[in-house]
């Protein structure tokens, strides 16, 4: 009796295997430390802002602060521009006040640039306008972390969503 024989998944099959299994793996290796130091999650609706009014923007940010000194931020977006490449930052104020002005910083008078920010992107929207992003940051993000704002290439302020 022969073994059966494997048949190789083509190249184009296999990068979106192992994207979603590495996503599986990254969310069971997180969940129990969420889980196991009780955590704070903040999560909000992404509506669009500024320079994104008139495109069908949805989707959500979420937010968890553990007790471990960490920050991990993941937004999921749609109606976005195919092929375009977006920043998302956590910003200082809800998107109400002042287009949620100023990116948060772990040290006020600190680098405008990761790891004294908390940036998610960049992120390329795929063909249907859909784009994800996620970051683990060293440090727990204050009480002052309260949006996070995707940009536009360029910098236009398009989409907000406020941690609550």
């Amino acid at each position: 009796m022969h073994a059966p024989q494997r048949t190789a998944l083509p190249h184009s099959r296999r990068r979106p295997l192992a994207a979603l299994l590495a996503s599986v793996v990254a969310i069971i290796a997180f969940a129990p430390m969420v889980l196991a130091d009780s955590a704070q999650v903040t999560r909000g609706d992404f509506h669009a802002f500024a320079a994104g009014v008139g495109l069908p923007i949805a989707g959500r940010a979420q937010m968890i602060r553990t007790a471990d000194g960490r920050t991990l931020v993941t937004i999921h977006v749609e109606g976005l521009t195919a092929g375009a490449t977006y920043g998302s930052h956590v910003h200082k104020q809800s998107c109400a006040i002042g287009n949620a002005d100023g990116h948060y910083r772990f040290n006020p008078t600190g680098a405008a640039t990761p790891p004294n920010e908390i940036w998610p992107g960049p992120f390329t929207a795929n063909p249907a306008g859909v784009g994800n992003g996620d970051t683990i940051a060293l440090g727990t993000a204050g009480a002052d972390a309260m949006s996070v704002v995707i940009h536009a290439s360029g910098g236009a302020k398009i989409a907000c969503a406020d941690l609550s």
